[in-house]
């Protein structure tokens, strides 16, 4: 019995590796990009390194969700593990921007295996009374990695070369593989099912579609061109096909049946919503510091650390209660301080102190922290084993997908105040002054790029006057963006209030995985 539990430790061990890893990685390379593509070249295209790695990872998690189902966990975690390693050591060998996003898909397709099976196997392997504890555990680290990655990625840029954001990977990825290959035993056993061809196909291509739409509209093409037209109407056409597939296949990869039941279906609008929500402050609030402030990139960091505490307090917290209390009565309050925290950031200005922002941030942190635990568990406690991969990786897919849009859609309206903001005070700067209010602003230099505020080394070079100028309106850009971001708070919070009367089971069950022999 010793063995067993010391065996099950290593493989959670394992578990949390991988999720930290594929998680992680999906913010990781975004500090990193300035030295990349300095190195690399491809300013224009470098945006095609992270989408590529988002497109394969969310196309992946239903399809390997739904086939962990019908052939085991643990081959497809495998699998994950070893090509997500693959991919890693090939991205530290690009010599070029077009390699490197062709090495992030293949890094993207092992991540989409990781995240939603690494729930699963935990929610197989451990005993019923354990799960809300370790979902806690799990849902922390998967919440920590999103803001994690930030900072590892600029102390690695600053202190090594770009190479590492990659090459780290490569020994947590070997251990997590020893972990799972040698000490996860898996009993339960599986069913041979007919592949839902169609649904893979056409959900790969809508969701291609879908992302390159939202990130090369208004940068690469603009929004009325026939390239973005054209990608939007072919998400719309092949969404609708692969929602007709799901209706006529014998074992979709997306069931909708899953959906008449009331906790599933309002823990994967909570997750949708609260990651749309969720990301903008991890992303804006860093900008905010360093270009409204004038902080250091360390700063506004570090910055993310009060959210980074909050979301584990409420992480841990909401594994431990939910097998004492509703899933509702602890996602309501948690939810409800994520939308007071973001609408508290909705009164920062050029004035604001550090301190400030820290305090609204851990009410944010402690807003998000118990959707990481308590949604995962919920979802799949609901269903028996045979369709808990299914459930866990539809999650991940949607909450995936929310943070995508959240960003992309956020980023369009801060862009655009920004844009209006500076074009109306400049105007009115220049006529006051003759037409000299931007005059000594370094050549090159284009002041309604808010990237342009981030370099210290700028700031000092812009006249008083005129950075006084961009920084209010990067200020009110960005407030004006976390206001947004309250509306899919806000609907997160009032889907919470359907989950009903549930709360975990802990009793045995019948075929559950004992993990071991």
């Amino acid at each position: 019995m010793v063995a067993r539990k010391n065996s099950i430790g290593l493989v959670l061990a394992g578990l949390l590796l991988s999720i930290l890893m594929a998680s992680m990685d999906n913010t990781i390379v975004a500090t990193a990009m300035g030295d990349i593509v300095g190195k690399l070249g491809g300013l224009d295209k470098f945006v095609w390194v992270t989408s590529a790695y988002m497109v394969a990872e969310m196309a992946g998690m239903p399809i390997f969700g739904k086939l962990s189902d019908m052939y085991g966990r643990k081959k497809f975690f495998v699998f994950g593990i070893i090509v997500f390693m693959l991919g890693s050591a090939l991205c530290g060998t690009a010599t070029s921007i077009v390699e490197l996003t062709m090495y992030r898909a293949i890094q993207g397709i092992g991540a989409g295996a990781l995240v939603p099976i690494a729930f699963t196997i935990m929610f197989d392997v451990v005993a019923p009374e354990s799960r809300g504890k370790l979902g806690g555990l799990f849902g922390a680290v998967f919440g920590l990695s999103s803001v994690f990655g930030p900072l590892l990625g600029a102390y690695i840029t600053q202190y090594a070369t770009w190479e590492w954001v990659f090459y780290i990977n490569l020994p947590l990825g070997l251990i997590a593989f020893v972990f799972i290959a040698f000490f996860y035993k898996e009993s339960h056993q599986h069913h041979s099912q007919q592949i839902d061809w169609l649904g893979a196909v056409t959900l790969i291509g809508a969701v291609v579609c879908l992302i390159f739409g939202l990130e090369l509209g208004g940068k690469t093409f603009a929004w009325g061109s026939w390239q973005i037209l054209g990608l939007f109407a072919g998400f719309v056409a092949l969404a609708l096909l692969f929602l007709f597939a799901e209706t006529k296949a014998k074992e979709p990869i997306i069931s909708f049946s899953m959906f008449r039941n009331r906790v599933y279906w309002s823990s994967n609008v909570i997750g949708m919503f609260s990651g749309a929500a969720f990301i903008t402050a991890s992303v804006y609030i860093p900008i905010f510091i360093q270009g409204v402030l004038g902080g250091k990139a360390t700063n506004s960091g570090l910055v993310l650390l009060p959210m980074m505490l909050g979301s584990v307090v409420t992480a841990s917290l909401g594994g431990v209660l939910m097998t004492k209390i509703k899933y509702r009565n602890i996602m309501i309050p948690t939810l409800a301080l994520l939308v007071i925290g973001l609408g508290l950031l909705t009164t920062l200005d050029e004035g604001s102190s550090l301190w400030t922002i820290r305090i609204y941030m851990v009410m944010v942190g402690l807003g998000v922290g118990a959707s990481f635990s308590v949604l995962s568990n919920a979802a799949m406690n609901a269903f028996e084993p045979q369709r808990r991969g299914a459930a866990s990786s539809t999650l991940n897919f949607l909450r995936s997908l929310g943070m995508t849009m959240g960003i992309t859609i956020f980023g369009i309206v801060q862009s655009q105040v920004f844009t209006r903001k500076m074009n109306d005070a400049l105007t009115g700067s220049a006529a006051e002054a003759g037409g000299a209010s931007a005059g000594g602003v370094p050549q090159g230099v284009d002041l309604t790029d808010p990237h342009a505020l981030l370099s210290p080394e700028l700031r000092q070079a812009i006249p008083p006057q005129v950075l006084d100028t961009i920084t209010h309106a990067l200020s009110s850009s960005i407030v004006q963006l976390f206001a947004w971001a309250v509306i899919p708070a806000a609907l997160a919070l009032v889907a919470s209030f359907f989950m009903g009367r549930e709360k975990m089971v802990v009793g045995e069950e019948q075929g559950e995985y004992t993990g071991g022999h």
